[in-house]
């Protein structure tokens, strides 16, 4: 499975972003799909993820800020609202599916006035 990213950039505290990740194939019946993000100088963290398609979990920081959703075939949300500056970090797309594990390229949010 390939995992392309997309949707960050530099936005202002309190802002907000949606970022996308399109997947090489549905998935839709995938057992876990979230997002991960990786700050300078700090270890990759869950974000959001969505298991078996229905328990969605969040990182304490980003509850009540953070969305994540996705559609019927390949494509996975995460809306970021009241962005603030340590929220700065490379976000992945992972997937885990049949024992594998996937991850995108990761696309860079920047909040910064």
């Amino acid at each position: 499975v390939q995992l392309q990213e997309s949707g960050g950039g530099l936005v202002q505290p309190g802002g907000s972003l949606r970022l996308s990740c399109a997947a090489s194939e549905t998935i839709f019946s995938f057992r876990f799909v979230g997002w991960y993000r990786q700050a300078p100088g700090k270890e990759r963290e869950l974000v959001a993820g969505l298991l078996l398609g229905s328990t969605t979990n969040y990182a304490d920081a980003v509850k009540g800020r953070f969305t994540i959703s996705r559609d019927s075939t390949s494509n996975l949300y995460l809306q970021m609202n009241s962005l603030q500056p340590e929220d700065t970090a490379v976000y992945y797309c992972n997937v885990q599916h049949a024992g594998m594990y996937y991850w995108g390229k990761g696309t860079l949010v920047t909040v910064s006035s």
